[in-house]
Order: C-alpha cells, then sequence, then structure tokens
C-alpha cells in the first residue's frame, strides 16, 4: 500500500530536493532515508520532503511506477523542488523514464556519495580515486542520460575531476580509466613500499575507522593535535592521515585516520579506495569507533566489521571505542572486553583508550635468556639502547644475558636463545 509523503519544514535555502525510495523491506527504510537526507544535506541539498512506497520489487521502468510518479510530480511542482534523490541504484533507463516523468534532474545514492567525494578530496590520490570512480559508473550510463547529463557545474552529482569526460565518447573515457588505474597502481606500490619501511623498521601502526561522522577526525586531533578538520558533516575527512601518538608504555605508534563508511557503500568507492582502505587492513590494531549516542551505533559497528572482512583484516585485533558518550544521559555499567567508553570533544576516558590500546598491542619486548658468544658480545649495547639487560654473566662459553628485547631485534639474538619466553615473561616485558 503506497505511503503518504511525508513533508520535512526546513528554514535553509539550499537546494531544495526530495527523497524517493521502494521499500523492498530489506533493510530498515527509515534509518536508510535519514542518512540519506544527511549525505543530501552535505552535499548542499536542503530535502522538503520524502517519498516511500512499499514494494515487492522494483518497477523495471521507473522504481516506483508511473502512478507514484506523477504524484510526485505534482508535489514537486507546488513545492519548488529542484532535484529528486533516489535511496537505490538507479539503470540508465531508469533514470532517463524518471526524468521524463518528473521533469527534474534525478540522481540515485551513489551519484550522491560520489558528488561528495569529489566535493572533498584533497590529495592528488584521492582525486584520482573519485575519477576513476566516477568513469566507471557512469560510462555504461552515457547513452541516452536525461537531464543530468546537460546540468554541468554547481550542482549535486555534477561536480569532480572526471566530469568534463562524460561528453567524450566511450573510447576516450575508457582509455582515460586505464590510465587513471596504471597511475594508481603505481601509487598502490609506493604505498606499499612505505608500509613495508614501516614493518622493517618494527612501526606500530593502530588504524581509526568507523562509520562517517562519529568523531574519529576529532578523536586524531585530541590525542595528537594533529590539526585535521573535523566538521559534524558527512565525510569531513576523505584523504588518511598519520600522526605519531605515544602509549603508557612508552611506545611510539602510527595513528592513522581512515575515510568514514556508510551502508551499501558503492563498490565503485571501495574498488576505488581499495589502497587508502588497505591501511585499515594492514595495521596492527583497529579501533574501530562508534557514536554510542546514535541508535544505529550497532549497526554502524557492523558495517565497519563487514568491511575489514572484506578487505582480509578479519584477524587484525580491535579496540571498540564507543565516542561522544557525554550525549548519553546516564553512562552504561557494563562494557565488553576491549571496549572502551569515550568523549574525544571532553577527553573523558582518553587515558583509559592509551591503556587499552598499550594492552591489546602486540607486546614491544620479550623476555629472552641469550647466551652470546665473545665475538658477538656488542649486541648487548643494540639490546641495551632499544630494551634493557636485566641480568649478566661472563661464562666461559660466553656472554649470559636475562634481558628484554625488542621486537624487531629478535632476528640478531635467535640464534643464541637458551630459552623460550612464555606468558608470563611476555606480560612482564609489556610493562
Amino acid at each position: 500500500m503506497p505511503m503518504p509523503l511525508i513533508t520535512i519544514p526546513q528554514e535553509e535555502q539550499l537546494q531544495r530536493a526530495v527523497l524517493a525510495a521502494a521499500d523492498l523491506e530489506e533493510y530498515d527504510m527509515d534509518a536508510s532515508l535519514d542518512e540519506l537526507e544527511e549525505l543530501a544535506r552535505t552535499a548542499g541539498a536542503q530535502v522538503v520532503g520524502r517519498m516511500v512506497q512499499k514494494r515487492a520489487a522494483f518497477d523495471p521502468a521507473t522504481c516506483l511506477g508511473s502512478g507514484r510518479l506523477e504524484e510526485l510530480r505534482d508535489f514537486c511542482q507546488n513545492n519548488q523542488v529542484e532535484l529528486v534523490i533516489f535511496d537505490h541504484e538507479l539503470s540508465p533507463a531508469q533514470q532517463r523514464n524518471i526524468e521524463n516523468i518528473l521533469d527534474l534532474p534525478v540522481v540515485d545514492r551513489t551519484t550522491l556519495i560520489l558528488d561528495i567525494f569529489a566535493a572533498r578530496a584533497r590529495s592528488s590520490e584521492g582525486r584520482l580515486q573519485v575519477e576513476l570512480a566516477q568513469l566507471k559508473y557512469r560510462l555504461p550510463r552515457l547513452a541516452g542520460q536525461g537531464t543530468s547529463l546537460s546540468r554541468l557545474g554547481g550542482g549535486i552529482g555534477t561536480r569532480g575531476p572526471g566530469e568534463t569526460k562524460l561528453e567524450t565518447d566511450r573510447r576516450h573515457i575508457r582509455a582515460r580509466i586505464t590510465a587513471l588505474e596504471r597511475q594508481l597502481r603505481e601509487l598502490e606500490g609506493r604505498r606499499e613500499r612505505l608500509r613495508s619501511r614501516r614493518r622493517k623498521d618494527g612501526v606500530t601502526t593502530v588504524a581509526i575507522v568507523g562509520y562517517t561522522n562519529v568523531g574519529k577526525s576529532t578523536l586524531l586531533n585530541t590525542l595528537t593535535q594533529a590539526g585535521v578538520l573535523a566538521e559534524n558533516k558527512l565525510f569531513a575527512t576523505l584523504d588518511p592521515t598519520a600522526r605519531a601518538l605515544t602509549l603508557p608504555d612508552g611506545r611510539t605508534v602510527l595513528l592513522i585516520d581512515t575515510v568514514g563508511l556508510v551502508r551499501r557503500l558503492p563498490h565503485h568507492l571501495v574498488e576505488a579506495f581499495q589502497s587508502t582502505l588497505e591501511e585499515a587492513a594492514c595495521a596492527d590494531l583497529v579501533l574501530n569507533v562508534c557514536d554510542i549516542s546514535s541508535p544505529e551505533a550497532p549497526a554502524q559497528a557492523e558495517v565497519t566489521t563487514s568491511l575489514l572482512e572484506s578487505l582480509g583484516a578479519g584477524a587484525t585485533p580491535v579496540v571498540t571505542v564507543l565516542n561522544k558518550c557525554d550525549a548519553l544521559p546516564q553512562l552504561p555499567d557494563i562494557l565488553g572486553e576491549n571496549t572502551v567508553l569515550i568523549s574525544a570533544r571532553t577527553g573523558y576516558g582518553l587515558e583509559a583508550l592509551l591503556e587499552t590500546i598499550s594492552r591489546a598491542l602486540p607486546p614491544a619486548q620479550r623476555r629472552l635468556t641469550l647466551l652470546l658468544p665473545y665475538d658477538k658480545a656488542g649486541l648487548e649495547n643494540t639490546i641495551a639502547a632499544r630494551g634493557k639487560v636485566l641480568a649478566r654473566d661472563w661464562r666461559p662459553e660466553g656472554l649470559w644475558l636475562d634481558a628484554l628485547v625488542e621486537v624487531r631485534d629478535l632476528h640478531l639474538v635467535t640464534p643464541y636463545l637458551l630459552r623460550e619466553p612464555d606468558k608470563a615473561d611476555e606480560s612482564e616485558g609489556r610493562d
């Protein structure tokens, strides 16, 4: 049964838009439309209404059905609506048919997200990734694309470095895609070499991941004074940022802020941002930041978990960070294991977070019993410089040591190991 059109009062006069969706009862439609409205606001639109129709399946020609679209057309004409945003990915034929009925520009969820990414990409790699995602998405939509193709500049779904390529032929667009993929492979190789260098140097990385607008950049700024843009908008941060962070146990780790996630993140973006998202997949520890003040917090955390698993990082240790606890009327009494309650804005719980990170990371040092030949006795200086010599004894066979050895130096002393570390030793080396 068709649902009534909901009118949403707004004061700010921006580009007036209506949200539209067919509810197949596959997910929480209200939550999805709330998120779509926030995406629209981030892109510069004022949502003045929503239209939802319960259906068993999408109408292959118009998604909603021509009768419901005529009702939507009347509403748009009476309320000065300039744009209609669908909560689904539309086929080229559906978009063309809908625009013919409404006589208005139409964009879908994927186009909207691509537009936001295009507006917020700052680094050269980010811009290349966005352009590649745009072209791959729009290439099959060139033939017969209706009103939206002529709307170059200034509106939702029209921004980005790939936009001027839309009026060229498919051959040139495919050539551009090939060139972009080559450039991104080169950048990906450079990023992988950087990660290899970090591993070789023993650099420990901690990735901040999570839903968009849950406070990841605010957390990075509070912990490291990074000065990263932190706005109350979706995808305020697009390009990854890395800063050094000193933990209570004296270790220095590299804290990496990553792009925010949303429900049903377009696969074009996941593919294009693969190398960037791999910063989280290759980290030693993941901080899964959630907005505990949001009723959608469990669903948001699941989005992050699913993406990490798809990137092959399901086995990476995770600390769940419940942010924005200052917005709660009452704090929860019991938290799960490796779960911390914080407020990145006020600083509440940050000490507990740092302690939890220290415990969750693999130990920086291991306690070993060694017997160094006298021609290798100089290794004691290396061990002492980075770790700690607890006891020594000059024996006929060589220099006997009881020492805390940095994990990155294990390969130097393995040939001279007398005793494997047990769990008690490892915990002592962690302190």
